[in-house]
């Protein structure tokens, strides 16, 4: 019983650190998408060439293609970059008044 106890627990274990290290490799929906079987040949031969299936390759797209559409996204990584020249330029968070100041007048 404890033998049987202990082995249940290790592959509970194994599984968490499984999912744990796995993380975004678990998907928890599906899409159905019918395309011509001529692309679905290429798409599979262009994805194996790059050492990916078709799966991964219409994630990245799908990713990309929401970014690129985001909002929220566009303008957080507009933020991050104003905030990376500014701090590249020296610019320290007690400056940044002035900073928008100084921009605002010379328009």
């Amino acid at each position: 019983q404890s033998i049987l106890l202990t082995c249940s627990l290790m592959l509970y274990i194994l599984f968490i650190q499984y999912d744990i290290v796995m993380g975004s490799c678990y998907m928890s929906t599906q899409m159905i998408v019918r395309i011509d079987p001529a692309l679905k040949a290429k798409a599979n031969n262009f994805a194996k060439a790059e050492g990916k299936n078709v799966s991964e390759v219409v994630r990245e797209l799908l990713e990309a293609y929401v970014r690129n559409r985001d909002i929220g996204s566009y303008i957080d990584d507009l933020w991050n970059r104003t905030g990376k020249k500014l701090k590249s330029k020296g610019v320290r968070q007690k400056d940044i008044q002035q900073v928008i100041d100084t921009v605002r007048a010379g328009k």
